[in-house]
């Protein structure tokens, strides 16, 4: 099993949803990077359950820092991060340990680990192990802050409700890293939210899409071919749970386009060479090419629902029915537009280390 993500910036994680605690270590991260406890705790509170578009399941999610930091800034050494998991109702699961739940990896789990894994609350593979990318994430937006790189995500689509485009990057990257429910248009976001009601209602749930800028990534970052920034992103987005889909720019849209209007053209600005568009989403031949990243994510909805759904006992291979009890959210994408940013920056921080040395990060 490989949980450790990154050639010279490095996360390993480890925890299920229900076991004693959730741990993060990473390793790469120069020293001299303030650790602000804090910003870590609003990066977490993001992540958070909110009201009644949420689970009812709500964590402290408290970062303890084992290791890695000294005098509130990285000492360079890896950084172990522990989340303990405090409000767990693994009763719950009991019942249905054996039953592949539609949408979930339980019986996939059962195929590889052989019937120990731990299926409460969906052990390794549940959502809950996000935490720990958003704890080691809010470090590494921290270290790309002090380059002036900056992160946002917006909720584009949800519950078949649009948000407004990006306009002036400035403005809306700060209304959104400082929003609980990610969109730039309030009156797109009420409506959402009143979709996710809607579906929770009716023992269902909703996805959606979330959209995502970098600005500040300087030009040649990344490498042709198998370490491009999209092969390097991707692989780290994909490890989010419930992420089925990433494009980059305009993505899949770009079939249905002619080559005059895909190309983004370049132009001298302010004595810098920057692109003039942005159809390819910043990237070109897998190397950064000066402009904003531009990239998006489809999250599935979640796939526990209280309606009845036709499964098998795989244990003894008959059919059978499930209705679902438990906590669990009718939708994830406002609680995992943090994780994007987080595993985003991650990802950014291993890039940039890979080009500069892990030195160009710290303090």
């Amino acid at each position: 099993m490989k949980s450790t993500f990154g050639q010279s910036v490095t996360l390993t994680i480890a925890g299920e949803s229900h076991g004693e605690a959730i741990t993060a270590i990473l390793a790469g991260i120069a020293p001299g990077v303030p650790v602000d406890r804090d910003y870590i705790a609003s990066q977490m509170q993001k992540r958070q359950a909110v009201g009644d578009i949420s689970t009812p399941r709500h964590e402290a999610d408290e970062v303890e820092i084992l290791s890695g930091v000294f005098n509130g800034v990285t000492t360079g050494t890896p950084i172990t991060l522990l989340i303990r998991n405090q409000n767990t109702r693994s009763q719950d699961y009991k019942a249905m340990s054996t039953v592949a739940r539609p949408g979930h990896a339980d019986y996939t789990a059962q195929c590889k680990y052989h019937g120990y894994q731990d299926y409460r609350g969906g052990g390794h593979f549940s959502g809950r192990i996000t935490a720990a990318l958003v704890a080691a994430g809010a470090i590494a937006l921290t270290a790309l802050a002090r380059r002036d790189i900056r992160i946002a995500t917006h909720i584009a689509r949800c519950g078949g409700v649009s948000d407004r485009p990006f306009g002036d990057l400035t403005a809306d990257m700060a209304q959104l890293n400082n929003s609980t429910f990610a969109v730039l248009d309030t009156q797109a976001g009420e409506q959402m939210q009143a979709a996710i009601r809607a579906a929770k209602a009716d023992g269902d749930s909703v996805g959606g899409v979330l959209e995502t800028v970098v600005t500040g990534m300087p030009a040649g970052v990344g490498e042709p071919w198998f370490d491009s920034v999209e092969s390097v992103l991707a692989h780290i987005l994909y490890a989010i749970p419930a992420v089925k889909g990433v494009e980059f720019g305009d993505g899949f849209a770009l079939s249905d386009m002619r080559g005059s209007e895909a190309n983004d053209g370049f132009a001298v600005v302010d004595g810098q060479i920057r692109p003039t568009g942005n159809h390819n989403g910043g990237i070109n031949g897998g190397i950064t090419n000066g402009g904003t990243l531009r990239f998006s994510c489809g999250i599935k909805p979640t796939p526990t629902i209280h309606k009845p759904q036709q499964t098998v006992d795989f244990a003894a291979k008959e059919p059978c029915e499930l209705q679902a009890g438990g906590r669990h959210d009718p939708c994830i994408v406002h609680r995992a537009r943090v994780v994007v940013d987080s595993a985003a920056a991650l990802a950014l921080c291993d890039l940039l280390a890979l080009r500069f040395g892990t030195d160009c990060l710290g303090g």
